[in-house]
């Protein structure tokens, strides 16, 4: 998908850090603390997800769907508003959350894709103060991406985005669709082909949808595929091979570590030294230098 999402909402609150500006596709995630008031959110084309991140349970009070919640909610907790739904919120303490938005759109496409079915009956449950450890990792990688100073590459978002989409499915969908579990990964004349993809377009931006529209299949097959056929996730490859391009730059050209970083596709010198740091265990210089 390449439309972009659309923010709208009636909250008055600003978030402290939001993904809105970083160009991230069918996804908004906002973090906020907020001082004890209240708020109506009302999203036409976006579900919405809050994780609570307060170190203290805060005392709310949650309307929505005609139905009426209080209580402790309390770090680790979940809210999903589907898409349509107004919510009324009120919180007697400081709050500090994170909101995600997914597009309904998105969902319905990778509903469509996956299940190879009209998804137009499709619809999300709501849910007050749940827990599940997995939307709460997905979470928690979308804040420590919120997070980088430098953002991290847009296929690692697409991906988690689409782990995301999967997961509401398979969870809390109304009538929840059997996701199909596939087996064996990719012929090796596909995984050749995406390969050099990857090779050829190094310093440029490559995202989830331009591998799997190689290979003619939705994003979500894909990932599973490439991650049987060689053990790593597509953003995990791609890094390395942006690193493997770096040292074979650093070694054999007297280029600088900036114009270095912007040839192998990382979008600055702290970006290219935190991650060729973390797969190597050494800085950029300090290998050239050795």
């Amino acid at each position: 998908m390449k439309t972009p999402i659309h923010h709208q909402t009636e909250s008055k609150f600003l978030p402290i850090l939001s993904s809105q500006n970083q160009g991230w596709e069918n996804i908004l995630v906002n973090q906020f603390r907020r001082q004890p008031g209240e708020a109506t959110c009302h999203f036409n084309n976006e579900h919405a997800i809050c994780l609570s991140l307060a170190s203290r349970p805060v005392r709310s009070l949650h309307i929505k769907g005609g139905k009426t919640q209080t209580g402790l909610y309390g770090k680790g907790d979940i809210t999903i508003t589907p898409a349509k739904m107004p919510l009324f919120a009120r919180w007697n303490d400081e709050d500090h959350f994170l909101e995600i938005r997914i597009a309904s759109h998105f969902i319905e496409s990778i509903a469509r894709e996956t299940l190879n079915k009209d998804p137009d009956r499709l619809e999300l449950l709501s849910e007050f103060r749940t827990r599940d450890s997995q939307l709460e990792a997905i979470a928690l990688m979308l804040l420590a991406e919120l997070q980088q100073e430098n953002s991290g590459s847009r296929l690692y978002i697409e991906s988690l985005t689409n782990v995301l989409a999967v997961h509401l499915l398979r969870q809390y969908a109304t009538a929840r669709p059997h996701l199909p579990i596939y087996e064996g990964g990719l012929p090796q004349r596909q995984l050749v082909q995406v390969l050099d993809y990857i090779n050829d377009h190094l310093e440029q931006e490559i995202k989830l949808a331009n591998l799997a529209a190689l290979l003619d299949m939705s994003q979500f097959h894909f990932g599973h595929l490439f991650k049987q056929s060689i053990g790593i996730s597509p953003h995990q490859y791609l890094l390395q091979q942006r690193v493997e391009r770096a040292k074979q730059l650093l070694r054999n050209s007297d280029r600088s570590i900036m114009d270095i970083a912007f040839l192998c596709g990382f979008n600055s010198h702290s970006h290219l030294s935190k991650q060729f740091r973390q797969l190597t265990g050494v800085t950029p210089k300090t290998y050239r230098l050795n």
